[in-house]
């Protein structure tokens, strides 16, 4: 039949062909987009789509404008058709979404035979069909064009007054295993952002397409919104917390906005479906999907992106009077573009943002429910003296936002577990004074944490009372050591065994007695006659955990001493500490000095600080009977803590 008699042409490249054909779009859902959008460009306002596997056949109905002969040959026939050229609006106003003209034939990746039928308003109606295998072999001998079979139709054959039908079959069923109606549900809810609305609705197999269906906004707790955007909450079951941010970043193009959102979920295996991995902030412009994730490239590799989904409208991304920089296959853009960079640039800034109120969020609203669960927490964070209890808070923080276990009930068990665990172990340290060392674990993170809280895990067993039974007797064994006046020798080598007589947080620092026989050779710090007469003699030499030098002398519990006498010597220390140390060290060491006296020093208090403070700060003058005092009050606050435990097992049952 000569060109001119047929009823249908079509002409395209076989390069162009097998291109769009055999692989360009990663799933059946990217191609059924491509309908979509045709019906959305059609003006369509509803669209139905169903899925036949079985029958070996899938089909998309619109009610749209439809087509008659003239626009089925010079609109749909002819790949590469430029929508845009007829107008950057549809009739009913609608910014049109196609743009190459060459979407249509990507429904040859997922079957061999194409039926299209349409029928526009006043017009007879179209079908024909395209056969792939046929259209190849016209494309293989450089025929000039591929001409379509027309397939018979009448208006009584057709149930509605306008619009078009695509049915294609002899199915690629390799590509189309797993792809059920409620599947495809989910992926078009993601890749469209119009759908759902009064004006444009998607059904498939019956079932209508919804936000809800995304599968991601039920868990979603936290909610970032961008601009004026009215976000529909709805789909947002578990919905705690919803902020707006700004459309723009300042020095943009005054017809740039962003619309859309970005959510959190509860946890990161919420985003883990069978579509796929939700774990992703997707791009549109004009409503439809141009970039299927941007977050990688927008928060890089930070903990709580785990728990990142979103959704972001860009329509400058796809302005008609600019270059198209969006991939043949609609699922990413060109990068080197103004325009994609303006967003990188505000998804960042809006990242930033996210990351620093998610953290805030999610760390009082976890802590919240921690406490919920375990009423007594209360009751022990309130017997905590300020500094600690805030301590307290810290730790339970921490343990608050961490993720355990494979399931609800394991994380309930094991964050049960560790809890107790690290109350113990905070119990224990605070027994011992060691508010350094909590504060140094707390701020490195999780992993040092509960290696510090592992560590005291000894803390169990009666721990308490060991503790108050040793240290009882420690107390009356230096009382009696100053009530007989014993030596400096004798009460210098008690006190260098028991440091926590002179501050509950000193323990003896791995180290230090090699440090304190290095301290030996310099100056000061000698062991010998000569040495004691010029600068007195230093009886304890150690550093603490934190890396503070102390210095600590005993006098006699029956000598007179006065605070010039102890200042001077104070200060002969601490400039013979400083000379041994390396010298990047001298201005950043840490000294202190604590002169033990048997008898008060007659000074006002305020002076004898002072004083203290201006041989090095943090020195001070410890009279024997006080140091007995508060190591008594304190071993009283050790008895009160004896029953502590099987209160902390109470808080647990």
């Amino acid at each position: 039949m000569p060109a001119d008699e047929h009823l249908y042409c079509m002409t395209v490249d076989l390069n162009v062909l097998d291109h769009l054909a055999d692989g360009l779009y990663s799933s059946v859902a990217a191609v059924l987009t491509e309908a979509v959008a045709n019906a959305w460009d059609a003006d369509a306002k509803k669209v139905e789509i169903q899925l036949d596997i079985e029958n070996d056949k899938i089909s998309v109905t619109d009610d749209g404008i439809g087509m008659d002969r003239q626009a089925v040959n010079e609109r749909y026939l002819r790949v590469g058709y430029r929508r845009r050229k007829e107008g950057d609006k549809t009739a009913s106003g609608r910014s049109v979404m196609g743009r190459k003209g060459i979407g249509k034939l990507s429904l040859f990746s997922i079957a061999e035979i194409i039926d299209l039928q349409s029928k526009a308003l006043g017009k007879p109606p179209e079908a024909l069909r395209i056969n792939y295998a046929q259209l190849r072999g016209a494309m293989e001998i450089k025929s000039p064009a591929y001409y379509p079979t027309p397939i018979s139709i009448r208006d009584e054959d057709i149930d509605y007054e306008h619009g078009t039908k695509i049915l294609v079959s002899s199915l690629k069923k390799n590509r189309l295993q797993e792809m059920a109606p409620e599947s495809l549900r989910r992926r078009l809810a993601r890749r469209f952002s119009i759908i759902g609305s009064e004006s444009f609705r998607v059904f498939v197999n019956g079932g209508e397409v919804t936000a809800a269906d995304r599968e991601d906004l039920k868990f979603v707790e936290y909610l970032w919104s961008f601009g004026d955007d009215d976000f529909k909450v709805d789909a947002c079951e578990n919905l705690k917390n919803h902020e707006k941010l700004d459309a723009r970043l300042t020095g943009w193009d005054e017809s740039w906005r962003v619309k859309g959102w970005i959510g959190t979920v509860d946890k990161p295996k919420r985003l883990a479906t069978n579509e796929g991995n939700l774990n992703s902030v997707v791009v549109l412009a004009r409503g439809r999907l141009v970039d299927e994730d941007v977050l990688p490239r927008t928060a890089g590799a930070k903990f709580y992106t785990k728990y990142i989904t979103g959704q972001i409208d860009a329509d400058f991304l796809d302005d008609s009077d600019g270059a198209d920089i969006v991939t043949s296959n609609r699922q990413r853009v060109i990068e080197n573009d103004e325009r994609v960079r303006a967003v990188i640039a505000f998804l960042k800034q809006a990242m930033a943002t996210i990351s620093e109120a998610w953290d805030k969020l999610r760390t009082k609203d976890k802590t919240s429910e921690l406490r919920i669960k375990f009423p007594g927490m209360d009751e022990w964070l309130k017997g905590l003296k300020p500094a600690w209890q805030d301590k307290a808070e810290k730790l339970l923080e921490k343990i608050a936002v961490m993720e355990l276990g494979n399931d609800e009930r394991d994380h309930e068990e094991a964050q049960k577990t560790l809890l107790r665990h690290a109350i113990f172990g905070f119990e224990r340290l605070r027994l011992r004074g060691n508010a350094e060392e909590l504060e140094i674990a707390l701020g490195k993170g999780v992993d040092a944490l509960l290696s510090l809280l592992a560590d005291k895990d000894s803390f169990e067993a009666s721990l308490y009372r060991d503790i108050v039974t040793n240290r009882l007797e420690v107390i009356q064994e230096f009382k009696k050591l100053v009530d007989e006046n014993h030596k400096e020798r004798v009460l210098q080598t008690y006190l260098f065994e028991h440091l926590w007589l002179l501050d509950p947080a000193w323990e003896r620092a791995a180290g230090s007695p090699a440090m304190e026989k290095r301290l030996q050779l310099h100056k000061a710090f000698k062991d010998n006659d000569d040495t004691k007469n010029k600068y007195g003699r230093v009886d304890i030499r150690y550093r603490t955990v934190a890396g503070k030098h102390v210095i600590v002398e005993l006098k006699k519990a029956s000598v007179n001493t006065e605070l010039y006498t102890l200042a001077k010597q104070g200060v002969e220390y601490v400039k013979a500490l400083k000379d041994i140390v390396a010298p990047e060290d001298k201005d950043n060491i840490q000294i202190e000095v604590v002169f033990v006296v048997g008898k008060k020093i007659d000074e006002p208090a305020e002076r004898i600080e002072n004083t203290m403070n201006g041989v090095a700060p943090g020195s001070r003058i410890v009279p024997y009977n006080l140091l007995i005092d508060r190591s008594l009050q304190a071993y009283d606050e050790y008895l009160e803590a004896a029953g502590k435990a099987d209160k902390i097992e109470k808080l647990f049952r």
